[in-house]
C-alpha cells in the first residue's frame, strides 16, 4: 500500500482499534494517539489499545484520552513489526487476517496484516503517519505533539544514523503548529528523577566487556527495577550507553522480563547489522537497533548472544 491508498483506507472505514506494541516507546504511542486524535477529529470513532500499563513519562500524550464505546470494525497496528509484540493480553489480534492495516518502518516486519504501509527508510513510524495525515486535513497542535514525540524519540533526538532530511523537515512543520517542542525534548532526553538516575548508575557500573572490548553488555534485572522503584520505560537510554565508549562496536542490553525470560536490545556501529543478529533468535528491528527474546539462565543467555555476535565479527 502507498500513502494515497492509506489515506483512502482511513477515509473509507470507521470504528478503529489502534494497536501499539508492548514495552511502549514514544514512537508507537505517538503514532497511536496521533492517529486516534486525527480520526476522532474527522468524526470517526477510534481507541488506542496497548498490552502494557502506559509509562507515566508519556502521560502528556494521553492525559485527556478516554475510551469510546463502539463495535470494532477496523484494526490498525502502528510501529509493530511482529504480532508477538502486541503482548499476551492481545492474543486475539495476533491471528492471521485480524489486523486490517499495519503502518510500520521496521525492515523486519513479518507482513502479518491484510494491508501494509511500510517504509523502512523512515527514521520513525511517526514520519509515515505524518505523511498520511498531512494529506488528509489540518494537523492540530495536539496531533503534532504526538507525532513530534515519535520522531524525536526514535531518532534519538535527531542524532541516530536513521535521521535524514525528512525527519528534520517534518519536525519543523510540526513545530510550526505551536507545539512546545522544548518541553517535549527536555522531558524525553534530559529530565529524570533521582531513582532513575541511581538505577542507571548502578546498571552502568556493572557493565561488562567481551571480544577484546568490542562488545559491552548491560543487565537490567527485575531486582534492580524493584529496588529503585522505576518503570522499565524510564531506562530507555541504557541501550545507547555502550556505544558512547570508544572502541565498542556492539552494545547489548539484557533486560529481565520474567524468570528465565530476557529481552535483548542491540545497538551497533557501522560494521554490524543489529537486525540480522537478532533475527538469529527470532527477533528483528533496524540495522543499528534491534531486539529479540532469549529464554534461559542469565549467564547462558549472555553467552548465546555473545557467541552469535562473535560469528558476525
Amino acid at each position: 500500500m502507498d500513502v494515497n491508498s492509506a489515506r483512502r483506507f482511513l477515509t473509507q472505514h470507521d470504528n478503529y482499534t489502534i494497536l501499539t506494541h508492548i514495552n511502549p516507546d514514544g514512537d508507537t504511542l505517538g503514532c497511536g494517539f496521533a492517529l486516534c486524535r486525527f480520526l476522532r477529529g474527522m468524526g470517526k470513532k477510534a481507541n488506542v489499545v496497548n498490552g502494557d500499563v502506559l509509562p507515566h513519562r508519556y502521560s502528556f500524550l494521553y492525559d485527556d484520552y478516554y475510551n469510546q464505546e463502539f463495535e470494532e470494525k477496523c484494526v490498525v497496528a502502528v510501529d509493530i513489526a511482529d504480532p508477538k509484540l502486541m503482548g499476551d493480553s492481545l492474543e486475539k489480534y495476533q491471528k492471521p487476517g485480524v489486523v486490517d492495516l499495519c503502518i510500520d518502518h521496521h525492515i523486519s516486519n513479518t507482513g502479518y496484516a491484510n494491508d501494509m504501509l511500510l517504509d523502512s527508510s523512515a527514521g520513525a513510524a511517526a514520519m509515515i503517519i505524518y505523511e498520511v495525515l498531512s494529506g488528509m486535513g489540518e494537523i492540530t497542535s495536539e496531533v503534532a505533539a504526538c507525532l513530534y514525540t515519535g520522531i524525536a524519540t526514535d531518532t534519538g533526538c535527531f542524532k541516530f544514523e536513521s535521521t535524514d532530511s525528512r525527519a528534520h523537515i517534518y519536525a519543523a512543520k510540526l513545530i510550526e503548529t505551536g507545539i512546545d517542542f522544548y518541553r517535549i525534548n527536555r522531558k524525553m532526553f534530559e529530565i529524570k528523577n533521582k531513582n532513575v538516575a541511581a538505577a542507571e548508575r548502578a546498571i552502568v557500573s556493572e557493565m561488562k566487556f567481551y571480544l577484546n572490548d568490542r562488545v559491552a553488555v548491560n543487565v537490567i534485572s527485575l531486582d534492580t527495577i524493584k529496588k529503585y522503584g522505576v518503570e522499565p520505560a524510564e531506562l530507555e537510554s541504557i541501550p545507547s550507553v555502550p556505544l558512547t565508549i570508544e572502541g565498542v562496536a556492539v552494545g547489548v542490553t539484557v533486560k529481565e522480563k520474567a524468570d528465565r525470560i530476557y529481552k535483548i536490545s542491540l545497538r551497533t556501529a557501522e560494521e554490524f547489522n543489529a537486525s540480522q543478529i537478532c533475527s538469529e533468535f527470532g527477533g528483528g528491528g533496524h540495522i543499528r537497533a534491534a531486539g529479540c527474546e532469549i529464554k534461559g539462565e542469565l549467564d547462558d543467555v549472555i553467552e548465546k548472544i555473545i557467541s552469535k555476535i562473535s560469528e558476525f565479527m
